[in-house]
């Protein structure tokens, strides 16, 4: 950390992983708080010299730097002050001519915390915004549950083993299993053995008990709701926008306060509710296909949330809430790495690992780890904006969002032909998620973007960086080039702008009270774009033959819902024929119209297009 950065710092209001302390001469009391906080939570900077006066800092330096240097650090590492050794990264700085000492406190290992201090377990803080608070009991207990060696999922409960399963959910995982490449190895034994094999019964003094792990997955409601009594999720949907004032009650709600086996099946009869599902029929087998085309990333989202929830969490419910432009699935229960580590390949430490072997074994986590990578790999292949996620340490909660957000809009490609460079497919995804974020961003942001290793991002950033496209910040930060950032803006505002007042057979006139949307001659109505019908658009910006078009959209055959959106366009005057007058031409071609362009452009940039 550099002076600049420092008295930049000093001009921002609140920082989550920073906290300024006077500290001229001796060590203030509070300070070891903040490094409770920071080593509970994800680490922060302690910089020392700096004076807080209400909203203003004054940098006044520390007058006896080797004194407060010893002291602070000789602290950290008494017994009797702190839980646990404290090891910091420190450092000497000079702003404005005067010393500033400066200490980076790493986060501890799960297994370390909490970190309290002089010997008092309820002296253990969090780092929330700019604030270190004193943990509540409910946090200290989250916090001793994650510490514990044995994972909570592994903990053996004293049920009658006989009595407490649905042997109907255990038919159904062994038929799972057994499915799956061959898998007949236990085919022959009881259910208690084939718990028993799979560590999901565990020899006790008093005989073979369940796991928690067992109950939750093959519990009945009875046995199960004794051992959590919160739903293991909420699934809600609405009909309107994340955004929008209106907070009217949900539209679609399915609670579900069952097993992991049953609740699965109930979480995805919810989905199919509301799911555009293609019809499209399997070429080799002849047999019909009815998977919606974000089903793998809804799949893996929904498994994570199961497998991943801190069950002994009772005072917090999972929600799923899917609205019309974003659906967000909350979890209590944080990851034990960092978001960016939980893109890399490989296993990953986790909560309930019993949990996650079971899901594993029958195929329902496609990659070691948390799955997350596929997620990713989904939603970006079907053209959004990457997934959002957010591990917060201090309210131990794990949040993933998907946003029905186009990255390559139409908006976004007329731009990048004006900017005078040639971008290759992945440095245009890079640079298109540079000017939604309108903020810095880091290296492990493009990773989620491009779904690549990290050298190939590296290359992708720094040939942005290299014709001004993007600045550096720092080693791994980067945002949009302050020209770009302002030519882009201008482009909006002039987007923006656009005189969308259609009527009948383009867009509803919004001053005669209608909604802005695709009119329907058949209906007399007037529809929003579905995602099919935005899709045929954007691959429209250059003409398309019909094999063109179906790869594009990632469809194998003419599905019903892609007639549909095609023909309702045409008719529309949103999408133009090369060959009018022979519709059904083998060479025929298609081709999005001014009017297709003017439609497309408003409703992403007013947000109102959705998958239906």
């Amino acid at each position: 950390m550099n002076e600049k950065e420092i008295l930049d710092l000093l001009k921002q209001h609140e920082w989550k992983d920073i906290e300024f302390k006077e500290a001229k001469t001796t060590v203030p009391k509070n300070a070891y708080e903040s490094v409770s906080a920071f080593a509970n939570t994800e680490g922060g900077y302690l910089v020392f010299g700096v004076k807080k006066d209400g909203s203003d800092f004054d940098v006044v330096g520390v007058i006896d730097v080797d004194k407060v240097q010893n002291d602070f650090l000789t602290a950290l590492r008494q017994k009797e002050k702190f839980s646990s050794i404290i090891e910091v990264q420190e450092g000497l700085q000079r702003a404005e001519g005067k010393d500033l000492l400066i200490f980076y406190v790493p986060e501890v290992n799960r297994t370390n915390k909490p970190v309290y201090l002089n010997g008092n377990i309820k002296r253990s803080f969090l780092r929330k915004g700019a604030c270190d608070v004193k943990c509540s009991d409910e946090e200290l207990k989250r916090l001793l549950t994650d510490a514990s060696k044995e994972r909570y999922d592994g903990r053996t409960v004293d049920y009658d083993i006989s009595k407490c399963f649905n042997s109907k959910d255990i038919m159904w995982y062994r038929r799972q299993y057994e499915g799956k490449a061959g898998n007949r190895t236990y085919a022959d034994l009881s259910d208690e053995e084939f718990l028993f094999q799979f560590g999901l019964l565990k020899e006790t003094p008093s005989g073979r008990k369940p796991t928690l792990a067992s109950l939750l997955l093959f519990g009945q409601d009875g046995y199960l709701r004794g051992l959590l009594p919160r739903p293991v999720i909420d699934c809600q949907r609405y009909l309107y926008r994340s955004d929008s004032s209106d907070e009217r009650r949900w539209h679609d709600r399915a609670v579900c306060d069952y097993n992991l086996v049953q609740s699965w099946t109930a979480i995805i009869e919810w989905y199919y509710r509301f799911a555009e599902i293609p019809f499209e029929v399997d070429p080799k087998t002849m047999q019909r296909k009815d998977q919606p085309v974000d089903y793998v990333a809804f799949r893996e989202a929904i498994v994570n949330m199961l497998i991943h929830q801190d069950y002994s969490d009772h005072t917090r419910k999972p929600v799923i809430q899917h609205y019309k432009d974003l659906t967000r699935f909350w979890n209590p229960g944080d990851a034990f790495v960092s978001v960016s580590d939980l893109l890399e390949p490989g296993e990953k430490e986790t909560r309930n690992p019993l949990i996650v072997t079971a899901f594993r074994r029958i195929g329902f986590s496609e990659n070691a780890g948390w799955g997350l990578r596929d997620v990713f790999s989904s939603w970006r292949g079907l053209g959004h904006v990457p997934p959002e996620l957010t591990n917060d340490k201090s309210k131990k909660s794990f949040e993933l969002v998907l946003k029905l957000d186009v990255l390559l809009s139409a908006d976004q490609l007329k731009f990048q032909k004006t900017i005078g460079v040639h971008l290759s497919e992945d440095e245009a995804a890079a640079f298109a998620y540079a000017c939604k974020k309108q903020a810095p961003f880091l290296l492990s942001d493009i990773k989620g973007v491009l779904n690549k290793s990290t050298s190939a991002c590296v290359a992708v950033v720094d040939q942005l960086v290299n014709q001004v496209l993007l600045s550096r910040i720092d080693e791994n930060i980067f945002e949009l080039a302050p020209v770009m950032k302002q030519r882009f803006q201008a482009e909006v505002q002039a987007g923006a702008q656009v005189d969308s007042s259609y009527t009948h057979d383009g867009v509803h006139d919004a001053e005669s009270g209608g909604h802005d949307g695709v009119h329907d001659d058949k209906s007399g109505g007037h529809d929003e774009l579905n995602d099919t019908e935005r899709k045929i658009l954007c691959a429209c910006m250059n003409t398309k033959s019909t094999p063109e078009l179906l790869s594009e959209l990632g469809y194998t055959s003419r599905t019903r819902n892609y007639r549909t959106a095609l023909s309702k366009l045409i008719d529309n005057g949103l999408v133009l024929m090369t060959q009018p007058d022979k519709p059904r031409s083998k060479s025929q071609k298609y081709v999005i119209s001014d009017k297709g362009t003017t439609v497309l452009q408003k409703q992403e940039l007013s947000g109102d297009y959705v998958g239906t």
